[in-house]
């Protein structure tokens, strides 16, 4: 209800069931199957498509490839066919040019009381083919009176629905009825405008009543784009004003320590250890990370970067001047092979700085996990990496000064609010990374109560990463080229999809494809490594180990090893059946090749039969290795989808933007 309380006060937010044609037991039911509960919410609960009343097409041109039609015709026939329970309705619709079968599964019986043979109708639907004939499932049906062309004048609105409203009398037409009555007695003066004068201007959006009124039923194509431009700029505008404020509320309200002090630690390692030159992106993020430390205010920022673009050495830099100021740090990571990664990577980088860090996961246990958090407590550890673990009640810091997670977006809103309340009396400033490029506007929605910092250039002298799309048939082809690599000395990832409704198949899969690959890799020539989520952590960690020794060559892998693992000897990535992963995996997936100074590869191995969105992120991956590119694609495939686990507070739901 809150959109409508500055604009729409009373007559809005008048129960549903008061709208004449509704009544108590329709607006019981448009309650519980669309939460639509005052006039506010129908008003605002605006069409998903449009139909063009003005063209009708002729039976003869139907064509399953081409979207949706509109035709006209007498209802030829009707008739209910199949079981009780797998009951269909068929009918044929016929015009001067042909005919077409018409077929419902669902609402059969309102179907048979209001459908008459003989009768013209005018169909709408998406016609689709079955055993060589044409057909269309559930088209919208309705009654020709001849001299009723006024509606088909314009684009007429489609709402969504459900089964239980198209058989209790609230089906598409009768739901284009209620909005025609609610508009016919809208006030102008309940939809005051919310934008100035001056905006409107600047920006030739037209008004909000005239919107709210266009976007239901427009005239034209023009009405229709001018009144969604009106409305997601309101909605968008709006959400940034709300975003911005959350962030100002913030640090007005969240004290936070104060680091003023860049001192021997951080100095020592950039003039002593650091054993390469920054990038440009890199030295100009860790300025305003040193910035933010030195306010007085909590850092809330999000540092964004490309596979490879040099984020820890970033984040171990901001550990130690959270060290140069008398506080410990921690980095939680999702997964106790990145953990593990990111341990003994900080360990090696600062070792002769003469820091304690130490490692926390579930399976530290006993005695050595007892002094581990006895330490911490007196202060005795300077750094600790960790998994999820590192939030569990019984980890108390000294005086904790700044917590990183690492691809946060596998950590939930609770989680990573658990390490906000490790601090002490003040709450430690906060900086969450990620490898996952996002757009801009999709990151504004993330994360509005953070700064958002991006490494946009990857170190000098990395190879761009050569990626092919290949097809099943081109598997002698890829056998003989990784041979070729591990001739050369490398070492090669061949990764297996693992979805988790279906994890034996997958698992089984995985298998099937380890024995095939030792057939033409047999073990006395070439050895192998196998590594998947059932495993016990110990196993998971030979395996990786015996790998990154150089002791295995070919290390095949479920997407356990999307992060985290570091080889710099592996130069290909094969990915098996790779239509079934997302671009973001795809992108994480061939991070893991290239971290040396030779060639890499990533082979995307796949069968002919591809849907077209499968076809699109393919061929993003052969055209580009740029990871904001990657995600502007993505966004696009999916739509905004389901943001996190956990509602971020203070985002309100979207009723017309997409950020797409």
């Amino acid at each position: 209800m809150g959109r409508f309380k500055s604009s729409s006060l009373g007559y809005l937010d008048t129960p549903i069931e008061f709208l004449k044609g509704v009544g108590p037991q329709k607006g019981e039911l448009l309650n519980k199957e669309l939460n639509i509960f005052s006039f506010g919410d129908l008003l605002w609960s605006f069409p998903f498509r449009y139909i063009d009343k003005t063209q009708i097409h002729p039976i003869s041109s139907l064509n399953p490839e081409e979207g949706y039609f509109q035709i006209k015709g007498i209802l030829s026939s009707l008739q209910v066919l199949g079981s009780p329970r797998k009951k269909r309705m068929v009918g044929r619709l016929k015009d001067d040019s042909g005919s077409v079968e018409l077929i419902w599964f669902k609402g059969v019986h309102f179907l048979q009381r209001t459908l008459q043979p003989g009768q013209t109708y005018i169909a709408y639907g998406k016609p689709s083919e079955f055993r060589g004939k044409v057909n269309i499932a559930h088209p919208e049906m309705e009654l020709f009176i001849p001299g009723k062309g006024k509606e088909r004048s314009a684009l007429a609105p489609v709402y969504s629905s459900t089964e239980k409203l198209n058989t209790r009398g609230l089906d598409a037409k009768a739901r284009r009825r209620l909005i025609e009555t609610l508009l016919a007695n809208l006030p102008t003066h309940v939809i005051t405008e919310n934008l100035p004068d001056y905006l409107l201007e600047r920006t030739k959006l037209i008004g909000r009543f005239k919107a709210l009124t266009k976007i239901h039923f427009p005239k034209s194509d023009k009405e229709l784009t001018e009144a969604r431009n009106r409305l997601k700029f309101e909605e968008l505008f709006f959400l940034q004003l709300r975003l911005l404020e959350q962030k100002v509320d913030r640090q007005k309200q969240i004290k936070g320590l104060k680091f003023d002090t860049v001192g021997t630690f951080f100095n020592q390692f950039y003039h002593k250890k650091l054993q390469f030159e920054l990038t440009d992106a890199q030295k100009r993020v860790i300025k305003e990370i040193r910035t933010d430390l030195g306010y007085g205010i909590q850092m809330n920022r999000l540092l964004q970067g490309d596979v490879g673009s040099g984020k820890t050495v970033v984040a171990l830099m901001c550990m130690l001047i959270s060290l140069d100021n008398g506080y410990q740090a921690v980095m939680m990571a999702p997964t106790e092979i990145l953990a593990t990664q990111h341990y003994n990577s900080l360990r090696e980088m600062v070792a002769g700085l003469g820091l304690k860090i130490a490692f926390l996961s579930g399976n530290v246990k006993g005695k050595k996990r007892k002094e581990l958090l006895k330490f911490l407590e007196q202060g005795d550890i300077d750094i600790l990496v960790g998994t999820h673990a590192i939030i569990e009640d019984p980890v108390v810091f000294k005086n904790l000064g700044l917590a990183i997670t690492d691809e946060q977006h596998r950590f939930g809103v609770k989680q990573r609010a658990k390490l906000w309340a490790k601090g002490k009396d003040i709450p430690p400033h906060i900086l969450v990374m990620t490898a996952t490029p996002i757009p801009r506007t999709l990151a504004m929605t993330l994360y509005g109560d953070l700064d958002i910092s991006v490494i946009d250039e990857l170190p000098p002298g990395r190879k761009e990463i050569i990626t092919k799309h290949w097809y099943e048939s081109s598997r002698l082809k890829l056998f003989g080229f990784l041979k070729k690599e591990i001739a050369k000395g490398r070492q090669v990832y061949v990764v297996y999809p693992l979805i988790e409704e279906s994890e034996k198949l997958d698992l089984a899969n995985l298998y099937q494809g380890y024995e095939a690959m030792q057939r033409d890799f047999p073990p006395d020539q070439y050895q192998m490594s196998i590594v998947h989520g059932r495993m016990k952590a110990a196993d998971k960690e030979f395996e990786m180990q015996r790998f990154l020794k150089g002791e295995t060559q070919i290390m095949v892998a479920t997407t356990v090893i999307e992060v985290g693992v570091n080889v710099p000897n592996a130069t290909v990535m094969v990915i098996e059946n790779a239509e079934r992963f997302g671009l973001s995996q795809l992108h994480q997936l061939r991070g893991r090749v290239g971290r040396g100074g030779d060639q890499s590869y990533c082979l995307l191995m796949t069968g002919f039969k591809l849907s077209e969105d499968s076809k699109v992120r393919l061929a993003t991956m052969v055209r580009t290795n740029n990871g904001f590119e990657i995600s502007e694609v993505d966004l696009k495939l999916r739509g905004q989808g389901s943001f996190e686990g956990t509602q971020q507070s203070g985002v309100p739901e979207l009723h017309i933007s997409d950020l797409r």
